[in-house]
């Protein structure tokens, strides 16, 4: 059976949805999106998730007043609750008469929502290569657009390297991911960069931090210089959909003994657990 997606109001199958070569996402990537994981039957951090969509959407000045719980009776009838999904819902500043970089007046955003499965990463047990980067992005990195070319050819240079996430790095410090927060254990501290306009804090990030300062792992929220990289004894990157992988070899050395580390252990089976619990 073909899958069903959400498009303006109405559930249709995937191959009957479609979207004017007129709008604003198409021509400009001028919209918002949110990946939000789901595990059979429970939404993992919802509200934090609609929370960071309505201050992007805030950001890029497009109004949308859908309450949560407007959005969690939109998005949940494309669940399936006996599998691990992702929904990915994106808004765009809709369709404008002509091709112009001023906002069209009146804006009727295009609101767009499908959901897939959550692939098994089986390299999360193991760990992944990273490789440090440039970030040259943009200076809003805090909203979470949908013009991600930036993202993309970082991530491709990683890829290109055989390796599974770059790591970006400005003025000598770590940003974050292509895809991802960053995080690193320092001198037995857990590291990840503060929230704000260079990077796009994520939920997942959010969870870890709750998690380490209820389980006595202490945590700082501060810039992580490069330098400290080199001698971290672990290094994670997390999303939604990866949810914690650590990072066991970064540009081309080993990540103190080359193996997942003892803290991110800990973590992982705090997190694991965590997604059994019932969230909002």
């Amino acid at each position: 059976m073909e899958k069903k997606v959400y498009l303006n109001g109405e559930y249709l199958p995937l191959s009957e949805a479609k979207i004017s070569v007129l709008d604003r996402g198409f021509l400009f990537g001028d919209g918002v999106y949110e990946v939000m994981p789901y595990y059979q039957g429970n939404f993992l951090g919802f509200k934090s998730h609609i929370e960071r969509l309505n201050n992007s959407l805030a950001e890029i000045r497009l109004d949308l007043p859908y309450s949560v719980a407007q959005w969690h009776e939109i998005l949940s009838p494309l669940m399936d609750n006996t599998r691990n999904q992702y929904i990915y819902l994106q808004v765009t500043r809709g369709v404008a008469p002509k091709r112009d970089h001023l906002f069209p007046k009146p804006t009727v955003p295009t609101v767009f929502a499908m959901c897939n499965d959550i692939p098994p990463f089986l390299e999360r047990e193991h760990g992944i290569k990273g490789l440090t980067i440039a970030d040259n992005r943009w200076a809003r990195c805090n909203i979470k657009a949908t013009a991600l070319l930036a993202n993309l050819l970082l991530k491709q240079q990683a890829d290109d390297e055989g390796c599974g996430e770059a790591i970006l790095v400005k003025d000598g410090y770590v940003t974050e991911g292509s895809a991802s927060n960053v995080f690193a254990v320092v001198d037995g501290v857990l590291m990840t960069a503060p929230k704000g306009p260079a990077i796009l804090a994520g939920i997942t990030r959010d969870i870890v931090l709750e998690l380490a300062r209820a389980n006595q792992i202490p945590v700082s929220e501060q810039a992580i210089p490069v330098t400290a990289l080199k001698t971290a004894s672990e290094i994670w990157v997390a999303s939604s959909t990866r949810e914690i992988v650590p990072i066991v070899e970064l540009d081309g050395e080993k990540v103190a003994d080359g193996k997942a580390g003892a803290v991110w252990q800990k973590m992982n089976a705090l997190y694991q657990a965590y997604k059994q619990q019932d969230h909002v």
